[in-house]
């Protein structure tokens, strides 16, 4: 006898579909196979044209591939001089090396709160958040939708502040029609399989800046240069190299770089079928009183790379988590993104506490992200939809 469903009758899928998948074709698999028969796995030809293709894609200046987007991260805070002492203003609701970054250079992340209908960093609260050791920003474009660029610049130029824009969920999303990577002063971008476009792993750097792209290229190996010019003294014949600084080994291979490139073809496409599944969910959940649609700004044009939907609690008799499981038992993978950062240990021992920032603590009680990927099929996406209703109705006071 099958089982039942925790809502009753039987579960809308029989299989499991997840939150968020890759999608990898015959040309993808055929690039990567390419670069093993080629004469280079690393270090090769592949990571300069994946950094063409970036700057031409976005407008940016230089483009600096890493091995994570985490590594670009570290990167953009150690390019922007973050040290000892120094405080770098982010959000709680993201993955944790969006804070984590400001830490690895000796600095201090400080939560600004989040807007209550975009989720993303409020440009309000990093105001209130500026102080004499403020040195940067990490604004982090959440889902996929861009911050709220112009009033963040703004702020970011009256205090002399760095912009670091987080764009690992936003590639191919535009501001204001340009596209997110040559806004910021650095924005990095993440390559992890669930990610719109994906390499395995990889991350980037993109800017404008000459200054911070050379600080990029050191950092990215363990602050070695074969360049004379930056040499002391002279070169010694081409074999010679010199470490200037201290980096590390955050390079990527090409395998990933040829993967990463051949994703990018297929961008405009990711992208579409990304919000046409968005525009179907925004109907089918606008109509749905006990759930909020998370609101875009009508700058942004996003290639969304998660869907959150938040629940209204006072109009259920069940939790997050009873509704979590039941959308489980129908056959829905969710997941929850994210948990507040300084709600981690980690960061509770460093003195962080509860209350910091109400509208994300108020936020992250009632999220849950469903199933959003470029390969679900029209059967998916209605099966996703059948299922949220049907819990919902279920749970409905």
């Amino acid at each position: 006898m099958e089982k039942l469903a925790i809502c009753g009758g039987e579960p809308v899928r029989k299989s499991r579909l997840s939150y968020g998948h890759q999608y990898i074709d015959e040309k993808d698999i055929e690039a990567v196979v390419d670069v093993l028969k080629s004469d280079f796995l690393t270090c090769g030809p592949m990571i300069e044209k994946l950094e063409d293709r970036l700057c031409a894609l976005t407008g940016a200046k230089h483009a600096v591939v890493v091995s994570s987007g985490t590594a670009a991260l570290h990167l953009a805070c150690m390019a922007a001089g973050i040290a000892e002492g120094d405080e770098v203003i982010t959000t709680p609701i993201t993955f944790a090396a969006s804070a984590n970054c400001a830490l690895y250079c000796g600095g201090q992340p400080v939560f600004a709160d989040i807007d209550p209908d975009t989720y993303n960093i409020s440009p309000a609260s990093i105001e209130e958040k500026v102080t004499e050791n403020t040195k940067a920003v990490v604004a982090v474009d959440y889902t996929g939708q861009a911050v709220e660029l112009d009033p963040i610049r703004e702020i970011c130029r009256r205090h002399k502040l760095c912009l670091i824009e987080d764009g690992a969920h936003s590639i191919g999303t535009k501001y204001k029609g340009k596209y997110v990577g040559s806004i910021a002063d650095m924005t990095t971008f993440s390559f992890h399989p669930v990610k719109t476009v994906t390499g395995g792993e990889g991350g980037a750097v993109l800017t404008d800046s000459d200054e911070y792209y050379e600080r990029l290229l050191l950092g990215r190996s363990h602050g070695i240069t074969r360049k004379e010019e930056l040499m002391q003294g002279s070169s010694e014949g081409g074999w010679y190299y010199q470490q200037i600084g201290l980096g590390y080994n955050y390079r990527m291979t090409d395998l990933q770089a040829a993967l990463i490139c051949s994703q990018l073809d297929k961008l405009d496409m990711f992208a579409e079928r990304r919000k046409e599944i968005v525009r179907r969910y925004n109907k089918a959940f606008s109509e749905i009183p006990q759930l909020v649609v998370q609101r875009e700004i009508p700058e942004s044009d996003t290639v969304r790379h998660l869907y959150i939907l938040q629940l209204r609690s006072e109009d259920l008799k069940a939790d997050r988590k009873e509704v979590y499981d039941a959308l489980a038992a129908e056959g829905i993978g969710c997941n929850v993104h994210y948990i507040p950062v300084y709600y981690f240990p980690y960061y509770r021992e460093m003195g962080y506490e509860k209350g910091l920032c109400p509208n994300a603590e108020y936020l992250y009680d009632r999220i849950l992200t469903i199933p959003l990927y470029y390969a679900m099929t029209d059967q998916d996406v209605e099966d996703v939809i059948h299922a949220v209703r049907k819990v919902i109705a279920h749970f409905a006071r």
